[in-house]
């Protein structure tokens, strides 16, 4: 429910001082102390009160002080009752230093009485009660009534203008708040993009580096139960073992891209080829640096598809072309089918999912499936 105008207080952030600038407070303070010199001079410059008329005065003067800084803070807790009452005590203070003829210090406790209701008080509240004030004023004021009139109106003035401006300080303070926890929240939100990016980064090192350490390990358990010969056992361990070093390289690898150290992509792929012999490497359009993201999938894409294509079509010749177009980077990775070996079987299938995964985070695509000869995989990302 939004508050009316008239009824609403000024924000804490405009009756603080906290966004205050050091030259606004020592003017403040110049203001107030000088306020206050006035009127302990009004106290003791009257003869004719006598040596306990002016002590009375003085803790007149403390009281409308202590009064005066209790307004302040119980309209910055906005609390209206204790506001008035407190306001009702300076009213009636220099109601009784007029009386007693102290009519300077009256006239400076009516003045600031006025601004400090236009100031600090609810519009509804503040208009009378600046009033109340300044009408005071101008009842006990001798001067002549044009400058009484002017006074007056730029009290009136310099209340509404105080006013305003703390409210501005107000909302440039509570912008400042929100911005900064935005930032926050920004700062907080990056960080748990990038743990979520390192996570999957590591899982789908270790998921390609654990599917082919299987693919050797379940073949040396298949040579163990059809009693093959020694050396071709102990040739896929030392092969499974490999795997497991170079997992551990590439998960190393993968951490350094992370920190923006990629090796150029086409450089990657043609060393994840070589070892194989039958694959060649294809590269079309425009050469130029991806997002480390996009560069990533394209990384671990090929490496899934050489995987699967070692794992289902041993001996198949394989045919890896990237392609840079204006708007993605397509990679294709196609094999001429082999003959399913005794691993077809092996592995838990899951690698294709994540990087179709992968590649719909990055609003890309990712397909694969047979075509004349054998297995095609597509993946397309933008860039």
């Amino acid at each position: 429910m939004t508050e009316n105008a008239w009824t609403r207080w000024p924000s804490r952030e405009a009756l603080g001082r906290e966004a205050i600038t050091r030259p606004r407070r020592v003017l403040g303070w110049t203001v107030r102390l000088s306020a206050c010199a006035v009127l302990l001079w009004s106290a003791f410059s009257h003869r004719h009160v006598g040596i306990w008329g002016a002590l009375a005065a003085a803790v007149g003067v403390v009281v409308a002080v202590l009064a005066a800084w209790a307004v302040f803070w119980t309209t910055y807790e906005h609390r209206l009752l204790r506001s008035l009452a407190l306001m009702g005590v300076l009213l009636a203070i220099a109601v009784a230093a007029q009386a007693t003829g102290f009519r300077i210090a009256a006239l400076v406790i009516f003045c600031a009485c006025g601004v400090s209701a236009l100031q600090r008080f609810p519009l509804a509240v503040a208009g009378p009660l600046a009033a109340i004030a300044l009408t005071a004023y101008c009842a006990f004021d001798n001067d002549a009534w044009l400058t009484t009139a002017v006074t007056v109106a730029g009290m009136a003035l310099a209340g509404y203008v105080l006013r305003l401006d703390a409210e501005a300080r107000g909302s440039a303070q509570r912008l400042l708040a929100q911005e900064r926890a935005a930032l926050a929240a920004e700062a907080e939100s990056a960080a748990l993009t990038e743990r979520a990016r390192i996570a999957r980064e590591i899982h789908d090192v270790l998921a390609h580096s654990l599917s082919a350490q299987l693919v050797h390990l379940e073949a040396a358990r298949l040579l163990i139960e059809n009693g093959a010969e020694r050396e071709r056992i102990l040739e896929r361990v030392v092969a499974a073992r490999g795997m497991a070093r170079d997992g551990l390289a590439e998960t190393r690898q993968a951490l350094s891209a992370l920190r923006g150290e990629l090796t150029p992509l086409e450089d990657f792929l043609t060393e994840l080829v070589s070892p194989a012999g039958n694959a060649e490497v294809t590269v079309t359009g425009e050469r130029r640096p991806l997002p480390a993201e996009a560069s990533q999938a394209v990384r671990r894409v090929a490496q899934e598809a050489l995987t699967n294509i070692r794992k289902h079509a041993q001996g198949a010749k394989v045919l890896l072309r990237l392609d840079y177009s204006e708007h993605e980077v397509t990679l294709d990775v196609r094999d001429s089918g082999g003959s399913p070996g005794e691993l077809t079987a092996s592995g838990g299938g899951y690698g294709l999912l994540g990087m179709r995964e992968r590649a719909e985070l990055l609003g890309g695509s990712l397909a694969a499936g047979p075509d004349e000869e054998g297995f095609v995989v597509t993946l397309k990302v933008p860039v």
